[in-house]
């Protein structure tokens, strides 16, 4: 049984409406003017080293926080004016801080094993997604009416981080209230990709996605409902992990969780180095770590491997570029060769229907029958009501203050149905069931991480449900690693998602460990 032909109508109806929007982006916007620069190579040493080791230099007073610290300001000052991907800093408050740990340790003496325990990021610089509470800094999520909101303490998750002793350098972009692929918003202007300036960054946590793939920074935090740390971390080349959902706190940050999307977000750490993954993991989630089982050593000889090579055939989503169904084969080619394993190709034919199970799963009310909080409602903020078409004359106008992707969420929001279709749960229960299944508790499974490479600036708004690839892990619920698996002939980021069963955080982590070994993991922009 298909869907209904109400239904189908409906997915065409938003499919043209897409359409309708990115023809008129290109008909009444400012085109993105032609950028000839490129990012200079990463110079500092200190900027080559992951956060663990980092940690471990400062505590054995090899090199000093305020020189770590210092590194990283220098490097966003060189590329940020390129990027636009650090929104808001907090050098200052930055300096005086890492000044305060290296007192510490000097007060200490040689103490390093009590400190690596306690501190175990301890002077280390990080960046931080704008749509995180960062205590006196502004939480706008890209919306005129919050330019001027400061946050009055930390998001749990970011605290945690904080209490370990990493050092926040400051906030980065996101897309208008967190809602798209691409981090573009009225209040701080569009984020670039650092391996091309012309080509969009991802989102939502694209800002970091940017910061780190430059070498602004070394380790970050985002937030992912339907892919918004995968694809940053793929288009910029860093790695980047959805938990489990339920595990770290999706509290403090904004827009606030409503309906069930508690089940479907997930905070998690982004970074350079996959050796940081699991640490700033562990940190995150806090009383909850246990349950990943994360001290437990994994034998990847011991795991079953599968891949997916697509969605098997959407007729919303595009093709997977040539080039990533190559850098995923190889990938399967490689762990065959080092560990003597078959990595067995399979398919669930439910994946065809991902964008619609996402979409309807993310509208459906929570246990009280209370529905997520309408997006017109979060634009307004508070305010007068948003009309979305009036809204859409005003924007063909530069009297809008919203993007055209946000308007374009709120227009298609309004033409969806009330009644969740009952095939499409269907649909989403029995994946649901064969992917736990295949993966139990010791199996992996290499997914493309998206349909295209990095973008040009704007194109997304003509392929929305290429979301596809990410968000059906939300809803499922499973941890997913983002890897990055080299460059493509442009020079842009080759990468795959490892997914594995619930829980089961520690196979896809250390999947990442191996993959950086065996494909180079992040490479410099600069030296491309």
């Amino acid at each position: 049984m298909g869907l209904t032909v109400g239904e189908m109508l409906q997915k065409g109806l938003f499919r043209a409406v897409s359409g309708f929007f990115f023809l008129l982006f290109r008909l009444f916007s400012r085109p993105v003017p032609p950028k000839a620069a490129k990012l200079p190579p990463v110079k500092n040493p200190l900027l080559t080293v992951p956060a663990v080791r980092l940690a471990e230099k400062i505590r054995r007073r090899e090199v000093t926080s305020v020189d770590v610290v210092q590194a990283f300001i220098d490097r966003i000052q060189e590329v940020n004016p390129l990027l636009n991907a650090m929104v808001k800093d907090r050098f200052s408050a930055a300096l005086s801080e890492a000044a305060h740990v290296d007192r510490l340790i000097e007060e200490e003496g040689r103490c390093e094993e009590a400190l690596a325990d306690r501190l175990p990021l301890l002077g280390v610089p990080m960046s931080v997604k704008e749509s995180f509470f960062l205590q006196g800094m502004p939480c706008s999520t890209g919306l005129i009416s919050r330019a001027r909101f400061l946050a009055s303490g930390d998001a749990p998750s970011l605290a945690l981080l904080k209490r370990a002793g990493a050092i926040p350098l400051g906030v980065t972009n996101t897309p208008e209230l967190c809602m798209w692929m691409e981090s573009s918003n009225n209040v701080y202007g569009i984020t670039n990709n650092p391996y091309d300036l012309q080509r969009m960054c991802g989102g939502s946590s694209g800002g970091e996605g940017s910061i780190l793939g430059s070498g602004g920074a070394v380790i970050g935090i985002g937030s992912d409902i339907g892919g918004s740390i995968r694809m940053p971390s793929f288009f910029n080349g860093v790695f980047g992990h959805k938990g489990t959902t339920g595990i770290v706190s999706n509290h403090g940050q904004h827009p606030a969780i409503s309906g069930r999307h508690d089940e479907y977000v997930s905070t998690g750490p982004m970074c350079r180095y996959a050796e940081d993954l699991l640490p700033m993991l562990r940190i995150m989630a806090g009383a909850d770590a246990d349950k990943l089982c994360l001290s437990t050593e994994v034998d990847l000889k011991k795991l079953r491997f599968f891949t997916v090579v697509d969605d098997s055939g959407s007729p919303l989503t595009s093709p997977v570029d040539k080039q990533l169904v190559e850098a995923q084969r190889k990938v399967a080619q490689q762990l065959e060769a080092d560990f003597g394993v078959k990595v067995k190709e399979i398919s669930f034919p439910q994946l065809k229907y991902a964008f619609q199970i996402w979409d309807t799963y993310l509208g459906l009310p929570d246990d009280e029958g209370k529905p997520p909080q309408p997006f017109t409602d979060m634009m307004a903020e508070g305010g007068p009501a948003v009309w979305p078409v009036w809204e859409l004359i005003k924007w063909l106008f530069g009297k809008s203050e919203h993007t055209i992707a946000a308007i374009g969420l709120a227009i298609v929001e309004s033409t969806k149905s009330a009644t969740p279709s009952q095939f499409l749960i269907q649909q989403k229960e029995e994946l649901q069931r064969n992917i736990e299944e295949v993966l139990g508790s010791d199996g992996v499974l290499l997914y493309p991480s998206h349909p295209f490479l990095a973008q040009k600036h704007h194109h997304p708004l003509f392929t929305p449900y290429n979301i596809a690839y990410t968000g059906i892990f939300n809803v499922l619920g499973l941890p997913v690693t983002q890897c990055p698996l080299g460059l493509s002939k442009e020079g842009l980021p080759l990468g795959v998602q490892v997914v594995a069963g619930k829980l089961q955080d520690r196979l896809t982590l250390a999947m990442a460990l191996y993959l950086q070994k065996a494909f180079g993991g992040w490479r410099d922009p600069g030296a491309t």
